[in-house]
């Protein structure tokens, strides 16, 4: 019977770790959607590299330095329970690969190929893992130490924190050193839009995201036991408010529409087995809005050229959903409660202090050692060379 149990849940893991990966497809997709024609092949090239050199990575240092777990053991010890702690890896190896794939949309079309790989390597293996076992495994002692001060731990079951917003953090100084694209901006602060190439591949990337979304949030049960329809039913809610809530306030701009309910499903991450589904409804509408308002301010008023908007949509709607879990998953509220806001304040506060940390750290070196940003005559290489000369004006801003 219990290797019977064993068996279900390996099944049930591995069926999430492969959802989780087809994901990967839908950052893809979604990049090639966004960006120029001429840097389509780049950017497909680029997640499935990424995706390689995390595997590598996370297998011989991250998963060790999260979880203490390491895999240079016989055969024997590697086949019990079915083999579960190899579905288990696997797994979470697809949520350390999204760390990149999260920053490939926000430097896109002017870093260089190999020193991104090298980052990812890094921030895979070092920086990602050491905030991971913080609040999985109870690394360092935070989490023990909120539970004792503030009556419950930091909540976040299916990553809103620990791998959004950590991505999104990590993403803006990566961004910022890089600097914008040729051309995006004017002498003058115009805007000079780059409109996405391909609304179809944007959409296709999207979708396919938001499918294996119920992946990735059911599954972080990680056993068959544990499983709960209330994840699958908020994760639903929080994608339609989050669609909503940017058709309205993007103006049926595709790309804001298309983003909408990524918005939602990366903010009711933390909260999905907490909320009442009227809360996930909620926490999805903010970050539908959350990412419309953020993106069009760092991109036409901030001068920040992050191509995909991974700050906004991963960075702020990963730290909502942080704070979320916090408020709709108090009783009052409708939640099922266990929670307590100030540890979610303070442990979003500290996935952003080590990811934008980390993300300083490891882009400033590379940037001073190797240089992390094409060179004018290689960033103009394509076939397409044509820069788009459309200025935003005070009644429509230009979105992307």
């Amino acid at each position: 019977m219990e290797q019977t149990s064993h068996a279900s849940s390996t099944l049930f893991v591995l069926l999430g770790a492969i959802m989780v990966l087809a994901m990967h497809a839908g950052f893809a997709f979604l990049e090639v959607g966004t960006v120029r024609k001429k840097n389509q092949v780049n950017a497909l090239v680029k997640i499935l590299t990424d995706f390689g050199i995390s595997a590598v990575a996370y297998f011989f240092i991250g998963y060790t330095l999260a979880y203490g777990v390491h895999f240079f053991s016989s055969a024997e010890v590697l086949s019990q329970k079915s083999g579960y702690e190899m579905v288990k890896f696997f797994f979470l190896l697809t949520f350390a690969a999204a760390i990149p794939a999260i920053i490939s949309g926000g430097i896109a079309e002017r870093a260089k190929f190999h020193p991104q790989g090298v980052a990812t390597f890094l921030l895979v293996g070092f920086v990602y893992p050491f905030f991971e076992g913080i609040a999985w495994n109870d690394n360092l002692g935070l989490q023990p130490w909120l539970e004792a001060s503030f009556g419950a731990r930091f909540h976040d079951f299916a990553g809103s924190v620990v791998v959004h917003a950590v991505g999104g953090w990590i993403a803006l100084p990566a961004v910022l050193l890089l600097g914008p694209r040729r051309g995006r901006y004017t002498r003058e602060g115009h805007v000079a839009a780059h409109p996405p190439s391909n609304i179809p591949f944007l959409a296709l990337g999207a979708w396919i995201l938001t499918v294996g979304w119920f992946g990735f949030n059911v599954m972080s049960a990680q056993a068959v036991d544990k499983i709960s329809g209330l994840v699958a039913l908020n994760s639903l809610m929080a994608m339609v408010g989050g669609t909503l809530a940017a058709m309205v306030l993007g103006r049926n701009d595709p790309g804001f529409i298309h983003n909408g309910p990524l918005a939602g499903l990366v903010a009711v991450c933390a909260g999905s087995d907490l909320m009442h589904p009227v809360g996930a409804l909620a926490t999805g509408l903010i970050a539908g809005g959350l990412f419309v308002i953020l993106f069009t301010l760092t991109q036409n008023r901030w001068k920040i050229d992050d191509v995909l908007g991974v700050w906004p949509l991963h960075g702020l709607c990963g730290a909502w959903g942080g704070l979320a879990a916090g408020i709709f998953g108090s009783p009052a509220l409708g939640g099922m409660g266990g929670v307590s806001l100030v540890s979610q304040v303070l442990g979003t506060l500290a996935g952003i202090v080590i990811a934008a940390a980390g993300g300083t750290i490891v882009y400033g070196a590379l940037k001073t050692v190797v240089g992390i940003r094409l060179a004018p005559e290689e960033e103009f290489d394509g076939a397409d060379l044509s820069i788009h000369k459309i200025t935003a004006t005070p009644d429509r801003e230009t979105h992307w």
